[in-house]
């Protein structure tokens, strides 16, 4: 691809724009970004404050531990985080510096039950708004979107930024729609990887220091070290589903360390480095060959989700998964038919994993999308694949990926729908208070 190219310099700057460090999942955080900024803008601690949040907001939500919240989970607790120690300017990593003293007062300002947490009907999957009420003023902070594309500033009734209608909301400035698995790797074998170097270093360096955080201990479930425990690590394919598993082990039980996201979550961000970092170890392949398997797993699992959304009942590991098996072909010298095969033979086994939020049993899915992911790769190398007609496999990788993003931006919809009301129990009183 030549580097003077618009397409060039839209997919380094897609690259840029993503892959962003962010402490905890990235719903809770955001709800703490918004209420961060909330109480600056009102310029007290909140009398009153009310969440207003998506459905798939509250689902991811509802069940995840909050860092430096004293093990405490939900949006009640991100919220207060935020009001009460949030640096708005860190954005993602809004809460990342929390001292014990302000641990305590988090959980007095919880015991003053002043946050009311509400479902809000809209056609936005990522919507949070936080209305703030105190010293004789009003503040509103709305995102939607994007976890950190705050559409709304708001103070006693008057606009500061952005725009008060419901359905106006920025757009976002990447350009995912228009990627193709052909470019992204004529992108990925060929760019000057230095201009984005420290981005993938400080992935690899925070995805694996989580990963080792997640293996030192029991955190969750231990998906990660019971793997482990149970198979060894001599086999690659066990380090590679075991260690992504332990990442999120970590993360999705209130880790304080950041991790490098991809597609605005953690967990894939995990998903689509780790395995590819474990093979490149295992192989032995330079430097070079580490990077740019890793830009290209990251492009593909961020195509995939552009067209299925941000938030979605479709689990995205399992698009994560097939992107880093993606990057694993590439480590034995796939050329572009085999990535394309094996993205096809990812798809064609899981398609049908739902999201049912953010919590432990993440890592478990993570570790069963990168088995099925690292199948596919090996049956794409052996000269096996799924064919068109087979359920919902096309007869190209786009086709099939467009099929994909169709089931779960479309297709999932009712869902997503039934999964919060299970979660929910079917009973008034909204997402559970941390």
């Amino acid at each position: 691809m030549n580097s003077k190219s618009q397409k060039y310099q839209e997919y380094m700057q897609i690259v840029r724009e993503q892959l962003v460090p962010a402490m905890g999942c990235t719903e809770p955080v955001a709800i703490a970004y918004a209420a961060s900024l909330a109480t600056d803008l009102l310029g007290c601690l909140p009398e009153r404050v009310s969440v207003s949040a998506s459905a798939n907001v509250i689902k991811n939500a509802n069940s995840v531990v909050v860092p430096n919240t004293g093990g405490r989970r939900g949006i009640k607790a991100a919220c207060a985080a935020g009001i009460v120690a949030g640096k708005p300017e860190a954005e993602l990593q809004v809460i990342a510096e929390v001292t014990t003293e302000q641990q305590t007062e988090i959980e007095e300002f919880l015991k003053r039950d002043v946050i009311d947490v509400h479902l809000r009907e809209t056609e936005h999957p990522l919507y949070i708004e936080v209305d703030t009420k105190g010293c004789g003023h009003t503040a509103t902070v709305r995102i939607a979107d994007y976890h950190t594309n705050v559409v709304l500033l708001k103070k006693d009734n008057q606009v500061v930024s952005g725009s008060d209608s419901d359905g106006l909301c920025s757009e976002s400035n990447h350009h995912n729609a228009h990627l193709s698995i052909a470019e992204i790797y004529d992108f990925s074998t060929t760019c000057d990887y230095g201009e984005i170097k420290d981005l993938l270093d400080r992935q690899i360096c925070c995805n694996t220091t989580i990963v080792q955080e997640g293996l030192s201990r029991k955190w969750g479930s231990a998906v990660g070290k019971t793997l482990l425990d149970t198979y060894g690590e001599q086999d690659v394919k066990i380090r590679a589903k075991a260690y992504a598993a332990a990442g999120s082990d970590a993360r999705m039980s209130g880790s304080e360390l950041p991790v490098v996201i991809n597609s605005g979550s953690g967990n894939q961000g995990i998903t689509v480095s780790i395995p590819v970092i474990e093979y490149a170890r295992e192989l032995r392949v330079s430097d070079e060959k580490l990077y740019r398997s890793l830009i290209l797993s990251n492009l593909v699992a961020i195509q995939q989700k552009e067209l299925i959304g941000c938030l979605s009942a479709f689990c995205g590991a399992v698009t994560a998964a097939g992107a880093s098996a993606a990057g694993i072909a590439y480590l034995h010298g796939g050329n572009l038919d085999l990535i394309n095969q094996t993205i096809i033979n990812t798809l064609a086994v899981l398609p049908g994993m739902i999201c049912d939020g953010a919590k432990p049993s993440c890592a478990a899915k993570i570790a069963a999308s990168v088995d099925a992911a690292i199948m596919g790769f090996h049956l794409a190398r052996s000269g096996n694949r799924f064919c068109e007609g087979e359920g919902i496999v096309k007869d190209d990788v786009e086709k099939t990926i467009q099929g994909i993003g169709l089931l779960g931006h479309e297709g999932m919809k009712e869902t997503d729908k039934t999964v919060l009301r299970i979660m929910m129990d079917a009973e008034p009183g909204g997402p559970r208070d941390g």
